[in-house]
Order: structure tokens, then sequence, then C-alpha cells
């Protein structure tokens, strides 16, 4: 019992970190592109390319936000360690069912060729 609750919490500090980590990126991306619009509007950076490349960055470093945000609440939510075990367990049934099928069919064999 008491491994499972160590289990449990473990599970719920890792899952803390992750959204502790994720909110911080999300901080990150804001003031980083608020830096970029203001680097790029009023101080001149990148003036004499004719596109806007902060809105470039500012996209690419988006979608990479959205992607930790699909690992964090929704990747993560479902495969956790119950899901690992579930599979595990599920697995080795059908490792341990095929080699029963095998030793039946062996046995089978010795027993028709005696």
């Amino acid at each position: 019992m008491e491994k499972e609750v160590h289990e449990q919490y473990e599970y719920a500090r890792r899952r803390l970190r992750q959204k502790k980590i994720l909110y911080f990126h999300f901080v990150l991306f804001l003031l980083g592109s608020l830096f970029l619009f203001i680097a790029n509007r009023f101080f001149g950076l990148g003036a004499n390319t004719e596109q806007n490349w902060c809105i470039w960055g500012i996209t690419i470093w988006f979608f990479i936000f959205i992607l930790h945000f699909i690992k964090v609440y929704i990747t993560d939510r479902f495969m956790n360690k119950k899901w690992e075990r579930e599979q595990i367990d599920r697995l080795v049934g059908l490792q341990q069912k095929r080699i029963s099928q095998l030793e039946s069919r062996i046995n089978d064999d010795t027993e028709n060729k005696i």
C-alpha cells in the first residue's frame, strides 16, 4: 500500500513540475514576443528587410509552445504509469499465450510421433 502512495505522490510531483515548466514557458513566450515586437517596431532591428521577421519568430515559438502544451496536457495525462503498466501486462499476457500455444503444439507433435 505504501508503494502505491509513494507512486501517486511521485506522479503528482512530476505533473506539478511539468505544469510549472509549461507556465514558465508561457510567460517566457509572452515576454520574448513582446521584446521581438518592440525590437522590430521601435528599434528598427531588421528594418532593412521587407518581411516582418518578428512575426515569423513569434509564430515558430508559438508552435513550439503548442507542442509543449500538447505534451503536458494531452500526451502525458493519458500515457502515465498506469497506462504503461496496462500495456506491459497486455504484452506479457500475449507473450505467455503465444508460449503456451507453442508448448501445446510441441506436446501434440511429440504425442503424435510416439
